[in-house]
């Protein structure tokens, strides 16, 4: 089983299905990784970090290891993990996982939700582990926040990434097959311009 170090190193393409059957753990709730998508800092228009560091996402240019959270849409927090070589903001996002420890606990952050969707989608992720933006830049070799490599997965599957205007058609969301806990695939929906 590789060691935390050699998972997240390499490009982030390679890094991101290493990452499938990993266990996040943030107290007492451990998740295990079913989908994930890859980032690819300024050769990723897809990326917060397209165009450089900015105070949100300064930790993605940091060294690998550590994670990196951000909030969305005003009311979601999602969480990344920083990998590749340190200035090279590449990140995976951890998509959906199965709540593999600290179920009751997840549950009731979660309001009762099906087990299944626990943390089906990278916002119910973060719910389930209780991760917001305190938790931006923590390291992910000691607790309170912990990444655990999986034993390699013999079958992964690979697909454009969800929700996303820029590069959309890049096929960088990697997940489990057959997994109850994988998101739904959702295209970005265009913006319309109000006329008048």
């Amino acid at each position: 089983m590789p060691d935390l170090v050699e998972l997240l190193s390499g490009p982030v393409a390679e890094v991101a299905p290493r990452l499938l059957g990993a266990v996040v753990r943030h107290g007492e709730v451990a998740v295990r990784l079913t989908e994930v998508e890859a980032y690819d800092g300024a050769n990723d228009p897809g990326s917060h970090a397209f165009r450089g560091a900015t105070p949100r996402n300064q930790v993605m240019f940091g060294p690998p290891g550590h994670v990196y959270v951000y909030f969305t849409y005003g009311m979601h927090h999602c969480a990344n993990v920083v990998c590749g070589p340190e200035g090279s903001a590449s990140a995976v996002l951890m998509r959906a996982g199965e709540v593999v420890e600290g179920v009751e606990t997840a549950r009731e952050r979660r309001g009762g939700a099906k087990d299944r969707d626990l943390a089906r989608g990278p916002a119910r992720l973060c719910v389930a582990l209780g991760l917001d933006r305190t938790d931006n830049g923590l390291p992910l070799d000691r607790p309170p926040l912990t990444l655990e490599p999986g034993e390699r997965a013999p079958d992964v599957r690979t697909g454009p990434r969800v929700g996303l205007r820029l590069a959309p058609d890049r096929p960088w969301r990697f997940w489990l097959p057959d997994e109850p806990t994988v998101s739904p695939y959702r295209a970005a929906v265009p913006r319309s311009r109000r006329s008048g």
